[in-house]
């Protein structure tokens, strides 16, 4: 992977650096084709040249999913691209500036300025900071791409000057929850680490965490005025986001859903109280983010459902729900688990396809499936969870239209 340095962007950024990107912009990037296109390059550029420019090519097609059409003009380096919020994130944080215009902002650990660049665009005024000079360097050169008037500093985070500190009305940190390729599952273990934000006294302070942090890792962090938001997008768990100093902060967290360009936001009631009974018509599966939160019990609730099981997290209702975060399933039979008993119904519905989904059970899809001996025309829907304490599998019609939630024992997340 290619680290990018002051030399490369002066390059890239000169008459001849950004005619040879317009031109890359269109050519062949694929592994296949990149020795004849560095063979070509090389005849009017030196090794370093070409590999930077054919580098940042790559990047900015492979950050489209998070860009857009922004992307083609922008700068990354592989690792910063990697770990840039997703925009549904940003488009979180620029909602909750509505109504603020001119907060002033201090973005710490910035990158490449994704979330910077979204929170200017809200109106904010940001300052960004990052230890890397390189990163402020193409932070910078991206917000003047957008005509955004943001000023990055090169800091390290544990030494920010008072100057910078005290001015902000918000602090947003982004430590890197990363170590070349291995992830940092603890708090502590960031770099720098969360508790780096005890020196910044007064602000309203924003902190990204992994999505799948352990709640009992931020032990004190979670008193007074804080709250955690679980945000997703499109069913996948993105990230983790504690609020600090914050007066607005409630009782409990916040499930925060990005679901076909729109955001839905659920605040948990921490006192809910789980019913659990057996199964009824519809089998729901909540948004990862909704788990995470906590609010399984409570969304159950509010459809007149019931959990299977206190520790597993699908519910039953009589009616399809309508939310958009909520998938259902209608269910055919509830049958006690059993290799032999899934075969025979199996055979008695003529089923020749299945889609089989898992919550707290050792049993696997790819080891099941071969043993079923399908033979039929018909297809369905096996769920294999506990109800109660027992093992019991789900028979369901397959799914038809909304979301596309993942289902497993645990939320599915990946790292921003």
């Amino acid at each position: 992977m290619l680290r990018f340095t002051g030399g490369d962007l002066d390059f890239l950024t000169s008459a001849r650096g950004a005619a040879l990107l317009a031109d890359l912009a269109h050519a062949d990037l694929s592994e296949g084709g990149a020795l004849t296109l560095i063979g070509r390059l090389r005849r009017d550029f030196t090794a370093r040249e070409s590999s930077a420019a054919l580098e940042l090519a790559r990047l900015r097609r492979d950050a489209v999913g998070k860009f857009g059409a922004q992307a083609a003009g922008m700068f990354f380096d592989r690792a910063a691209l990697e770990q840039a919020s997703h925009p549904a994130a940003r488009a979180w944080r620029k909602r909750l500036l509505e109504g603020a215009p001119g907060t002033r902002l201090l973005d710490v650990c910035c990158g490449v300025g994704a979330d910077s660049l979204a929170l200017a665009e809200g109106g904010a005024q940001v300052v960004g900071v990052d230890l890397d000079p390189t990163r402020t360097a193409m932070a910078a050169l991206n917000a003047a791409a957008l005509g955004l008037p943001i000023l990055f500093e090169t800091a390290d985070a544990r030494d920010l000057p008072l100057e910078w500190l005290q001015p902000a009305e918000v602090i947003f940190f982004d430590p890197a929850r990363r170590a070349g390729e291995r992830r940092l599952h603890h708090v502590e273990a960031y770099e720098p680490p969360l508790s780096t934000v005890l020196a910044w006294k007064d602000a309203r302070i924003w902190v990204k965490l992994s999505p799948g942090v352990q709640i009992d890792q931020l032990g004190d962090y979670l008193t007074g005025a804080a709250r955690l938001d679980f945000i997703s997008a499109e069913g996948e768990l993105k990230e983790a986001m504690l609020h600090l100093n914050d007066p607005q902060a409630g009782a409990g967290h916040r499930a925060v859903m990005s679901i076909g360009g729109a955001l839905h936001v659920l605040e948990t009631q921490p006192d809910a109280q789980p019913v659990v009974d057996a199964p009824r018509g519809w089998l729901v599966e909540p948004d990862p983010a909704v788990i995470r939160a906590g609010a399984v019990a409570q969304v159950a609730a509010a459809h007149d459902g019931a959990l299977l099981d206190a520790e597993i997290a699908y519910f039953t209702c009589n009616l399809p729900p309508t939310a958009p975060y909520l998938r259902a399933w209608r269910i055919r039979e509830v049958l006690p688990f059993g290799v032999k008993r899934l075969r025979s119904w199996l055979r008695a519905h003529d089923i020749g396809s299945v889609t089989v989904k898992k919550r707290g059970t050792a049993v696997t899809p790819d080891v099941l499936i071969p043993q079923l001996k399908l033979d039929g025309t018909a297809g369905c829907t096996i769920v294999l969870t506990r109800s109660r304490g027992e093992m019991v599998m789900l028979m369901c019609d397959d799914f038809q239209g909304g979301n596309t939630l993942r289902g497993s024992d645990d939320p599915r997340s990946s790292e921003q």
